[in-house]
């Protein structure tokens, strides 16, 4: 019996998330200044944010009311230019688009004005000691991780090293007996059965577990254990990026296996390529061990160096082809 009782949505790209202004105000510790409605019922569904220099200017054409807008010196500064009157018409011409939320950085003491404008408008206002630009960088990041298009697959996700292994494979290959084995050796447990991977940039994708099984494993033959009862919370670990994902099959005798380590291979996921390999296993093979030098070397790879490259070199085959180095030299 899986844990995860929701597998039919494995492989399933899930889009179109939203995320509580309440979450966000917890989240950054923001001051209200004007709130018209339960922030629970106030819904942000996208990551991207705006500084409105442009429409403080009076140019609204590309205006995107769905988007948190920053306020922050410059804006504030040029709101100061005009005479009372004429900034509070600038301001009433902004709140009256009804922006899903406005945040002012620094503590700017932005005066009655704002809370009277933003109230008649019924927009919330909020305020936070951040400056602006170190505080749109950490929403951008906390938008992004939780509106991200995300997927579930079946596997086992452990960090290693520092590296995040994505175990894949057919169900009793073996995927938690090696989790339980690496936790065992110092390194943490993200999700076990199930792992819910975000695309949270063009170039990145974490993994977690999905918040009812989060922590736990199931081992056949003894059943189902909590890994940070057993083996402390230094043992699990809530998210991390994925950097390599590691396919576990039976192995096949007819079947001619990569012994150099010369072909970048790859899988894909939620349209970006991650780095992978394919790991035979049959008794007698530690896989926790196989999987800590492989987290060792990705990570060398990562840095620039390659031993089956650096070994062709020594024997002076650096220079044939590309697919004729397998052929030409074996040196095992």
């Amino acid at each position: 019996m899986k844990m995860y009782s929701k597998m039919e949505e494995e492989n399933e790209v899930r889009t179109n998330f939203t995320v509580s202004l309440k979450k966000i105000i917890e989240e950054f510790s923001l001051e209200t200044l004007n709130m018209p409605d339960d922030p629970e019922k106030i819904q942000i569904s996208t990551p991207e944010i705006n500084r409105p220099g442009l429409h403080m200017a009076g140019y609204f054409e590309f205006f995107d009311q769905n988007r948190i807008q920053i306020f922050g010196k410059s804006e504030e500064g040029f709101i100061q230019r005009f005479t009372p009157e004429k900034a509070e018409a600038r301001l009433k011409e902004f709140f009256s688009r009804k922006p899903s939320a406005v945040i002012i950085c620094r503590n700017l003491d932005v005066g009655e004005m704002y809370e009277k404008i933003a109230a008649e408008y019924q927009v919330p206002l909020l305020r936070t000691a951040e400056s602006t630009s170190n505080f749109t960088a950490a929403l951008i990041a906390f938008l992004s991780l939780h509106l991200a298009p995300r997927v579930t697959r079946h596997g086992v996700f452990v960090e290693v090293y520092g590296e995040g292994i994505l175990l894949l494979g057919e169900s009793g290959i073996g995927k938690s007996e090696t989790a339980i084995e690496l936790v065992k050796r110092g390194h943490r447990l993200i999700a076990d059965d199930a792992v819910e991977i975000r695309r949270v940039s063009n170039k990145s994708l974490v993994g977690t577990a999905p918040d009812n099984i989060r922590h736990f494993i199931e081992l056949r033959g003894i059943g189902i254990i909590n890994a940070s009862r057993i083996f402390g919370a230094g043992a699990v670990k809530l998210t991390e990026k994925i950097d390599l994902v590691v396919h576990l099959e039976l192995w096949d005798v007819n079947k001619t296996y990569d012994r150099m380590g010369l072909d970048n291979e790859t899988t894909e996921i939620l349209g970006l390529e991650v780095p992978s390999l394919t790991l035979p296993v049959k008794p007698g093979r530690n896989l926790a061990v196989i999987i800590e030098v492989a987290a060792m070397n990705s990570r060398q790879k990562k840095l620039g160096y390659n031993a089956a490259q650096d070994l062709l070199q020594r024997l002076g085959m650096e220079d044939n082809p590309e697919g004729e180095q397998n052929k030409t030299v074996d040196p095992f």
